[in-house]
């Protein structure tokens, strides 16, 4: 039985309605992640599983109950806040327990559970202090340990990371990841950061205009992104994705046409017409004139440490990002030919911008 099934859940304000029909069944102790451009309704939908907004049509289920007419209290799930949502004028530990007391708990069960919670998270020399007086990073923590010592059915996260710096948000992302591989909680996790989504899902939700763009393993909507949508949302550096015409090849595969250049994909299916062609950074390489694909010159040169990025701009002006090593010699203002790995191109329907390889 899965820990929560959400059947063509639609919610509507007024006339308008924002989520239209979504389906997912979330699987007990599996971590989903929705994930979307802001406006895409995954904060909405997460809010119609916690109870805070109310469900117009479809069924939610959780734990094999179903809550649609429920408040959340009733619901066996705890929320953790983009904003924290901590009482200024308690302690953590005032904090942490006050959820308990309100339910009634012992004095001595709530003691434990505190405890419990503030050694997950490494926040014991913090409880007699405020939350003005923590970082960032520490009151996460604590909006977490809140939300731990409900010992719930599920957590919901709303972006709980977006307020924090960027060094905080990679350190707060290994807690939240080593936080569920200890408690094996089902967890809903909203987030716009899509190198979150990857680090951390079982399963990505990717969401656009209220509707369920494609659902799956991080890495499967990486090589095998269902619409052009997904394609240019998941992956950093975008994909690099341009206009382009497919003919059928009398020697097999087809002939993309694009940039004002030719080149033969052999293991392609028949194609013809208009398409979307979309190869992503580290599929393109460097190579000699008469092998390229495409061809421009490099105009920014961003070099991690780990890894070089160049950015091509093509005789239309478009811009392409290609990966190279670290340590390769790459140059702004250098003229660049660029070839691909054939198996990893990614053609779409330029009208409906569905995968057609």
């Amino acid at each position: 039985m899965s820990a929560i099934s959400l059947r063509q859940l639609r919610k509507a304000y007024g006339a308008v309605e924002v989520i239209h029909g979504v389906d997912i069944e979330i699987e007990s102790g599996e971590f989903l992640v929705l994930v979307g451009p802001s406006g895409c309704g995954k904060s909405t939908l997460l809010r119609m599983i916690a109870g805070l907004e109310e469900i117009s049509g479809g069924e939610l289920e959780i734990a094999g109950k179903v809550v649609n007419a429920l408040p959340p209290s009733e619901r066996d799930i705890a929320m953790v806040f983009q904003d924290y949502a901590l009482y200024p004028h308690m302690s953590v530990h005032e904090n942490m327990a006050f959820g308990l007391k309100m339910r009634g708990a012992d004095q001595a069960s709530t003691e434990s559970r505190v405890a419990n919670a503030a050694d997950i998270l490494k926040i014991q020399p913090f409880l007699d202090r405020r939350p003005a007086q923590l970082s960032g990073g520490q009151r996460q923590r604590v909006a977490m340990g809140r939300a731990i010592v409900r010992e719930p059915s599920a957590f919901l996260f709303d972006e709980p990371l977006s307020n924090l710096d960027a060094a905080l948000r990679v350190e707060m992302r290994l807690e939240i990841a080593k936080l569920h591989k200890r408690m094996k909680a089902t967890t809903v996790y909203v987030t716009h950061d899509q190198v979150e989504a990857m680090t951390l899902a079982d399963r990505i939700v990717v969401m656009n205009g209220g509707r369920i763009e494609q659902m799956g393993a991080p890495l499967e909507l990486y090589h095998r992104p269902a619409s052009l949508f997904v394609a240019r949302f998941i992956g950093s550096p975008t994909m690099n994705t341009v206009e382009a015409t497919a003919t059928p090849s009398d020697q097999g595969g087809i002939v993309i046409s694009a940039l004002g250049r030719q080149f033969r994909l052999p293991n392609t299916q028949a194609l013809s017409g208009a398409i979307t062609f979309g190869i992503r950074p580290n599929d393109l390489k460097a190579c000699q004139p008469e092998d390229a694909w495409f061809e421009g010159e490099i105009s920014v040169a961003e070099r991690l440490g780990s890894q070089t990025f160049a950015y091509v701009e093509m005789a239309d002006g478009q811009m392409f990002s290609v990966e190279f090593d670290r340590n390769a010699d790459v140059a702004v203002g250098e003229r660049i030919h660029l070839s691909g790995n054939p198996s990893a191109v990614h053609l779409f329907d330029t009208e409906t911008g569905r995968r057609m390889n």
